[in-house]
């Protein structure tokens, strides 16, 4: 079974009078243990998409099936719990709060866990050395590099160990050996730790460390095909 089956979606924005479409007649699988980058230029609805598949906002029409169920047999509470537990988000712009350090940034998914407070610590420290900053752990966001803040963002996505990362141009604020150093951990939880995960980009050289691009073009779908020449991050002597 899929863990997503997207058919027929469309995404229209009202305003004034004005319908306009972000999304029209979108269809495509995801399996568990891929790595998609969906990709395109500005305005193409890469990003809507994304915001759609992570349950943080709703399409107009056509189906989206998470699992097996469609958005509509979940309520509010679950799809709260499948954001949480279920998926994890990494965005260009970090999001981390200021002046709190790496761990209680890290520690913040489990706030809205089930998982006893007295564990926190330990998976959230966890978490962080899987990202390699075991030594920052007590350090504040304005401490770190870019690169460094994008891996905490990513430590804080793995927390909860979720089926599948969202990571929304997670490369675009980075210099060249940063964002080697980001598509190498994602490259090594989908191909070491099995993660799902689904990649928005509008850089080629990017998208080609997945494993499928769907292009995406006015709202619609160009192209979905199979990376035949996969960039391995570890390997690439070079990262645009």
């Amino acid at each position: 079974m899929s863990l997503i089956e997207v058919k027929d979606l469309a995404k229209i924005y009202y305003g004034d009078g004005v319908q306009t479409p972000a999304l029209s007649g979108v269809s495509f699988d995801i399996n568990k243990g891929d790595f998609v980058a969906i990709m395109g230029p500005s305005g193409s609805g890469k990003s809507t998409l994304l915001h759609i598949l992570g349950f943080l906002d709703r399409h107009t029409h056509g189906k989206y099936l998470f699992e097996g169920k469609t958005i509509d047999d979940y309520s509010d509470d679950d799809l709260a719990h499948i954001r949480n537990k279920k998926m994890g988000f990494v965005f260009q712009m970090f999001n981390l709060l200021p002046r709190t350090t790496i761990l209680d940034n890290v520690k913040l998914p489990l706030l809205y866990s089930d998982i006893k407070e007295s564990g926190w610590d330990k998976i959230a420290k966890d978490a962080i050395k899987a990202v390699g900053l075991e030594k920052r752990i007590d350090h504040e966001p304005s401490q770190l590099s870019g690169g460094e803040k994008q891996r905490v963002a990513i430590a804080r996505a793995l927390v909860l160990k979720p089926e599948i990362i969202f990571a929304d141009e997670p490369t675009g604020n980075l210099d060249s050996k940063s964002g080697k150093a980001i598509m190498e951990i994602l490259q090594d939880l989908n191909e070491k730790d099995g993660h799902t995960v689904v990649l928005i980009t509008h850089e080629t050289y990017t998208a080609e460390h997945a494993g499928r691009i769907i292009r995406l073009h006015d709202g619609k779908i160009e192209s979905d095909k199979i990376v035949d020449h996969r960039h391995h991050a570890k390997k690439d002597e070079f990262f645009k």
